[in-house]
């Protein structure tokens, strides 16, 4: 019987107790669960939980959204059991307070800039990803994405002028800049990709058709793609604002004034991208303190490398942005008059 997958609310803990598994106490349970969706919909099943040895087993109450999946048990019989919880009214509640504080808050920029994200998230499923999946080279998909992504992207969240074009500008430059050095350190370092379960999968489940070393090199471009937005979009105000402030300013001085916010905006963003990829990155960083190995040797694992190249190139494409931006902004304001 091929396995198949059901979505069911528990409505009843018919029995709940400890048994023995294999010499350990183990929580058991007995649920009642009214099929919500799948071929099963509207009909009562009975399944347990806890009846298999576990390193941890989840006690469900009353009311838990769940996903069933239904498989053939050695007897031959119809088997059930609860896989995970279905997870997406939270998750679309989620998504709704976002998305009325921006409108709310941002008003016509806030509407234009999540339809600048579902534009992106369009290109990454509809352009990127199905490239890569035909064998496509990660990089070479990345980039031609982000080049659609960046201008109407931008455009879409801080209109069509000047500033804008400087900043995709600004982008465009660092990127490459944060590609070379991608790519350069990724293969100094003999990197595989191969750190994660899921990229492993990927390779069985293909027959090793996408290049993992370089979905590697296409993740570190896409990740810092969102970053630059935020430095040379705010480089190439500060410009613009300074000009306003005093049109005999020359392009020299402009820069000049224009860096000391940039430098100030570098300090906090580096260690925005820190944090954030040490967030992301928190079970790992746990098994880095709790290691008894030489500090040297723990670094060198290719899970900790991969995460310090990962941020350390995108800081460095960070820093790059900035007087990049600033320059082409500054070079900019000769032709005002």
């Amino acid at each position: 019987m091929e396995q198949r997958r059901l979505e069911a609310v528990i409505e009843k803990v018919a029995e709940e107790k400890e048994i023995d598994v294999f010499e350990k106490k183990q929580l058991y349970q007995k649920l009642e669960l009214k099929v919500t969706d799948g071929f099963k919909k509207g009909e009562t099943i009975t399944v347990e939980n806890g009846n298999f040895p576990a390193a941890q087993v989840i006690r469900y109450r009353v009311g838990d959204e769940v996903v069933v999946t239904v498989s053939q048990n050695p007897e031959g019989g119809t088997l059930f059991q609860i896989s995970d919880y279905v997870r997406r009214t939270p998750l679309y509640i989620l998504f709704g307070i976002f998305a009325v504080l921006t409108f709310l808050v941002g008003r016509l920029k806030g509407l234009t800039s999540l339809l600048g994200m579902g534009f992106s998230f369009l290109i990454i499923f509809v352009f990127i990803l199905p490239q890569i999946l035909a064998g496509g080279d990660p990089i070479l998909i990345s980039i031609i994405g982000a080049l659609f992504m960046i201008p109407v992207t931008f455009y879409l969240s801080h209109g069509f002028n000047k500033k804008t074009t400087v900043a995709i500008i600004g982008t465009v430059l660092a990127l490459v800049v944060t590609g070379i050095l991608s790519q350069i350190f990724v293969t100094a370092s003999n990197l595989t990709g191969f750190v994660s379960e899921e990229a492993g999968f990927l390779q069985l489940a293909l027959g090793g058709a996408v290049n993992i070393k370089g979905l590697l090199l296409a993740g570190i471009i896409i990740g810092v793609l969102g970053v630059l937005d935020d430095v040379t979009v705010s480089q190439a105000a500060v410009v613009e604002q300074l000009k306003k402030a005093n049109s005999s300013l020359k392009p020299a001085e402009i820069y000049k004034k224009a860096m000391s916010v940039g430098r100030d905006h570098i300090a906090s963003m580096v260690n925005t991208l820190v944090l954030v990829y040490t967030g992301a990155s928190m079970p790992l960083l746990l098994l880095f303190v709790n290691n008894p190995q030489p500090f040297t040797e723990v670094l060198n694992y290719e899970i900790i490398a991969n995460e310090i190249i990962r941020t350390l190139v995108g800081s460095i494409g960070l820093i790059l942005a900035v007087p990049i931006a600033t320059f082409i902004a500054a070079v900019a304001t000769v032709k005002e008059k």
